[in-house]
């Protein structure tokens, strides 16, 4: 009964892997969306959004978070076929979106909105990166960490064997 109770656990907290690059691009264009809200109309209960919004896409992948939902049933499916990536690097770039934006909640709530609004502008700036140009800051720090053994090369294959990442060459036998 517990190994039933852990599996169906794990499964409610599963991160996709591989997860559909154009999905990811797609919630970063609607974070920079509300990170560019925020920081025009310096709200601060659009915080609140940002931060849960983050969270919810690292314990639950894309199956619940209001954005995500969006982008994999609505706006990924329209700008074609899926082009598959590495989840691992996926959801340590949301991990850290989440600590940006619940750092940019904490300091906004302890009386410095200046450095809240500096944390949502890194936001900012990450997401346009990964929106526009499919430039995943997260997924580059992951690498990294990865490749100096801080993050163990077991926690993503296809991220520490370039030969996963791409499509081989067709080897011609003469």
């Amino acid at each position: 009964m517990a190994l039933v109770r852990a599996r169906s656990v794990a499964e409610v907290f599963r991160f996709p892997n591989p997860v559909n690059e154009k999905v990811a691009r797609s919630v970063g264009g609607l974070v920079v969306l509300l990170t560019v809200a925020v920081l025009v109309f310096r709200t601060p209960w659009l915080l609140w959004p940002l931060a849960i919004g983050f969270w919810l896409r690292v314990a639950f992948g894309p199956r619940v978070s209001p954005f995500a939902v969006l982008a994999s049933r609505v706006i990924a499916p329209r700008l074609g076929p899926a082009r598959l990536v590495p989840g691992p690097p996926k959801r340590f770039a949301q991990a850290i979106g989440a600590t940006l934006s619940t750092a940019a909640l904490v300091a906004y709530y302890l009386g410095a909105p200046t450095a809240a609004w500096v944390l949502v502008g890194l936001i900012t700036v990450a997401a346009f990166l990964e929106s526009v140009f499919a430039i995943c800051l997260g997924c580059i720090i992951f690498g990294r960490l990865q490749a100096l053994g801080v993050i163990p090369a077991s926690v993503c294959e296809a991220c520490n064997d370039i030969r996963l990442r791409r499509p081989q060459p067709a080897t011609g036998s003469g």
